[in-house]
């Protein structure tokens, strides 16, 4: 299968006085297209820090992170920026609907940096919100959305694309547990109809209990890459 993501030796440092934090050292890995996985470890650990160097929102302080086969290291911030509108999807924990807009607009927003006739635009938001079960509340505005609901939406605008990465940061942080398995459900159906690779953020059992590839990880190191032979949901 093909290999999308390659880490090689990674260090990250942020200085800090006269010295420097190290959030991540000696990180080594790979992710192939079409993975459900997941950075997990507690607070402090760089799971973050590295799902934005896999975003390309950040950069090695030394070693390599390759993405799609590219350096990111090497692009300009115009060539990163290019790298995610193609290929990178976000969801976040703070859902970033933008309020003055539709459910619709809000999904289609991703799309129109893309330069995509409006008829494409429209068939690709209506089946990202046919996805998340929320095409009856494609002229809501975000105000008038549950937290369950708003969130899929995020996923909606982040699949629209159909990029081949999907990054979630923590993205059951604020729902409740009906909610987190609703939206797991959702990511999970998403991954086996799109092998779109998905990499989540996390220290929740509801998420991590639909993995198949938990990557933990402590102070800043890989502690243990471990393959779940079978999710228990």
């Amino acid at each position: 299968m093909e290999t999308i993501i390659s880490i090689k030796n990674l260090t990250k440092e942020f200085p800090v006085g006269d010295g420097a934090f190290v959030a991540l050292k000696n990180i080594n890995l790979d992710f192939k297209k079409g993975e459900f996985a997941g950075l997990v470890g507690p607070s402090g650990s760089g799971k973050t820090t590295l799902l934005n160097i896999i975003g390309s929102l950040d950069v090695p302080t030394n070693g390599t992170a390759e993405i799609m086969g590219k350096d990111i290291a090497g692009l300009s911030h115009k060539e990163a920026a290019q790298l995610r509108n193609k290929y990178v999807g976000f969801i976040f924990q703070e859902f970033h609907l933008l309020p003055v807009y539709t459910v619709y607009e809000n999904v289609e927003f991703a799309l129109l940096l893309q330069d995509i006739p409006k008829d494409e635009r429209h068939k690709a938001v209506m089946e990202a919100l046919e996805w998340v079960g929320l095409t009856h509340k494609k002229d809501a505005k975000p105000s008038k959305l549950s937290g369950g609901e708003s969130q899929r939406v995020a996923i909606a605008r982040a699949i629209v694309k159909r990029p081949a990465i999907l990054l979630a940061d923590e993205p059951s942080a604020n729902l409740d547990s009906a909610n987190a398995h609703n939206i797991m459900q959702v990511m999970v159906k998403l991954n086996e109809e799109l092998d779109t690779t998905f990499i989540f953020s996390t220290h929740d059992e509801k998420v991590m209990q639909y993995l198949k590839r938990i990557v933990h990880l402590r102070d800043g190191g890989l502690e243990k890459d471990e393959w779940i032979k079978e999710a228990t949901v």
